[in-house]
């Protein structure tokens, strides 16, 4: 095994993941996971995919992500290592597909209607 890479999106995030053995190292964007997301609940998501299958400890896990906010790009790179651990052993794919690691979250904002302050707030209504 040299280096598994995948590719994981949410929202407008886009994260490249690169998965090789090692000793449980996150690095995203050259910084370590818990430094690029300071926010508890964030790290736990990044670090979901690789507990649900008990490999936290057996490999290192380089990302580059960009675009969108903190949530996006996290959820982005939790669904890159899981296509990349299913990629490395097929046996993955059921646990983390139970968690719903490996479907694509579509949701996208809705873009602004012309004659409304935003996408479907309209401005307030006077019959007279």
């Amino acid at each position: 095994m040299e280096m598994i890479n995948a590719t994981g999106r949410r929202k407008c995030s886009v994260a490249r993941v690169y998965l090789k053995k090692g000793e449980g190292n996150i690095l995203v964007n050259g910084k370590d996971y818990k430094a690029y997301f300071p926010q508890e609940h964030v790290q736990l998501s990044v670090m979901a995919p690789l507990e649900e299958v008990e490999v936290a400890k057996l490999y290192d896990v380089v990302v580059n992500v960009s675009g969108g906010g903190f949530k996006g790009q996290a959820e982005a790179v939790r669904m890159g290592i899981s296509r990349a651990l299913v990629e490395l052993n097929a046996d993955f794919r059921k646990p983390l597909k139970e968690r719903k690691f490996l479907t694509r979250d579509s949701r996208e904002v809705e873009r602004k209607k012309y004659g409304k302050p935003k996408a479907r707030k309209s401005f307030q209504f006077s019959k007279r």
